[in-house]
């Protein structure tokens, strides 16, 4: 009995030795499967998400010959606020009062649509145009009276007699005018009381460019002939003469010269003799930087190579929505809304 007892112990045994075996054996194999198994599908998972990726992307086709003028250009507006202490000691009538001087952008139409009446209809302040026809910001010559009647008009000339309230110069040169704003925007000008103006804006087209006026002299910033050397001459006048006046400068915009067989050339391909386009505006921007005052960039930032034909009736002047384009520039750059309003 003792020996069937042990026997079949060991009969027992041995089966569960075998039982725990086939465990053993059994349990490896089926890590290897799952493991197996998480593999295929993470591959299978990646292929089809490739798949689906490839299908539904854009596929971008490149043409090494292919051409195009489309890129993304930054505007070179530099807004730059008057300096707290150039108003110390000055006593605000409460009005906001704006002075325009330039060329034909301001005086062709003095209208409502007029781009100075637009500004005043947009910002409520009470402006005044003392723009010229026909003028550029440079004169033709050092010395008056050696060149054109009509350098008694340009920006050096009209800025200079702002600054130190002599307007003879003017008066007698007005005199002298086929066009009758003259006399009337002079003595405008004469009476006009700098202490009261709080804004000035300045704005010439690509008048000094078509005029051939030298863009700038790297010798001599404050050259006079010269289209950076007068606006440096002007703008450092009124600033010394009225500290307190906000001096804003707004370039010209894209525009077209006419070649000598009546066709249009673009502005800014065309080097007349000291730049094209974009050299003068890069040149009156550097100079508005060292003069401490605001620019606004037209040239990129209003009316450009791309959309000049709905803003403009010829090759440099502009219809009533280039005005009110412009207008609207100046008011978002100088009256932007903040925010709650």
């Amino acid at each position: 009995m003792k020996q069937n007892k042990e026997t079949e112990q060991t009969t027992m045994d041995v089966a569960d030795e075998k039982d725990t075996s086939r465990e053993r054996r059994r349990f490896p194999v089926n890590i290897h499967m799952i493991l197996l198994s998480a593999i295929v599908l993470i591959i299978g998972f990646s292929v089809f998400r490739l798949y689906l990726w490839d299908k539904g992307g854009e596929r971008i086709e490149y043409d090494p010959n292919q051409q195009t003028t489309d890129f993304d250009v930054e505007v070179l507006d530099s807004i730059i606020p008057l300096a707290p202490d150039k108003r110390e000691g000055y006593v605000d009538d409460g009005v906001t009062t704006i002075l325009c001087l330039g060329d034909d952008p301001f005086s062709l139409d003095q209208g409502e649509g007029g781009l100075a009446e637009q500004i005043a209809q947009k910002t409520g302040a009470t402006v005044y145009n003392g723009s010229f026809t026909g003028t550029t910001m440079a004169p033709a010559s050092a010395t008056f009276g050696e060149g054109d009647m009509m350098d008694a008009f340009s920006f050096l000339y009209v800025a200079t007699s702002l600054a130190h309230n002599d307007f003879a110069l003017m008066k007698t040169a007005a005199s002298y005018s086929n066009d009758e704003n003259f006399p009337l925007t002079t003595q405008m000008l004469s009476d006009l009381d700098m202490n009261s103006v709080d804004i000035l804006c300045i704005m010439y087209d690509a008048s000094d460019y078509i005029n051939k006026r030298p863009c700038d002299d790297p010798n001599e910033p404050f050259n006079p002939v010269t289209y950076t050397g007068a606006l440096r001459t002007g703008v450092t006048a009124i600033q010394e003469a009225y500290p307190h006046i906000r001096i804003v400068v707004m370039s010209h915009t894209f525009c077209h010269t006419i070649n000598e067989e009546g066709n249009f050339e673009n502005g800014d391909r065309i080097d007349l003799g000291h730049g094209t386009l974009s050299h003068y505006l890069q040149k009156e921007l550097d100079a508005a930087n060292d003069c401490g005052i605001s620019f606004i960039d037209n040239f990129y930032g209003s009316v450009n190579e791309d959309n000049y034909l709905d803003y403009m009736t010829d090759y440099i002047h502009f219809n009533d929505a280039g005005r009110e384009l412009l207008a609207s520039r100046f008011v978002e750059c100088i009256f932007p809304v903040k925010d709650g309003e």
